[in-house]
């Protein structure tokens, strides 16, 4: 047996923000509770992002959870995750934006079975992010199967 046979591979958690300072805070606080079982990919567009998802699509890699933003230009955060559910529609998907946008909340709950809302900024982690993640991939691993 090789060492990648042996070696399982770690479920992604995908964030996608166009705000260079966010998207590098996001992925600092997820690596910081996640980065041990989880693979942390990061994009700063939507567009980018689906790049990459069809490149983890083609390795057969699990997407655990998106973490995207709302408010980005050319693809938002719902159209982002309605593309985003046909590669991988047993992941998790959280929104986060830094506008009360009860609109786009309801947007995102009746067009992808958005499972949370987030709002900027999430500081303290400990109490506004970790939560909720935490929850979230509780559930993903209760029903995820491996291909």
């Amino acid at each position: 047996m090789t060492t990648k046979e042996t070696t399982a591979v770690k479920p992604v958690i995908m964030s996608i923000d166009d705000d260079p300072a966010v998207l590098s805070a996001i992925a600092r606080d997820l690596r910081k509770r996640y980065g041990e079982n989880y693979r942390i990919v990061r994009a700063d567009s939507g567009l980018t992002a689906l790049d990459a998802l069809r490149e983890l699509k083609q390795r057969n890699e699990p997407v655990a959870l998106f973490l995207v933003d709302q408010r980005m230009p050319q693809l938002n955060g719902v159209e982002f995750l309605q593309q985003a559910i046909e590669f991988y529609p047993d992941s998790k998907r959280a929104l986060l934006t830094a506008y009360a946008d009860t609109d786009a909340a309801i947007q995102a709950i009746n067009a992808v079975a958005i499972h949370h809302y987030l709002l900027k900024p999430w500081d303290p982690p400990e109490e506004k992010l970790y939560p909720v993640i935490d929850d979230l991939l509780s559930d993903w691993q209760a029903n995820y199967r491996a291909p």
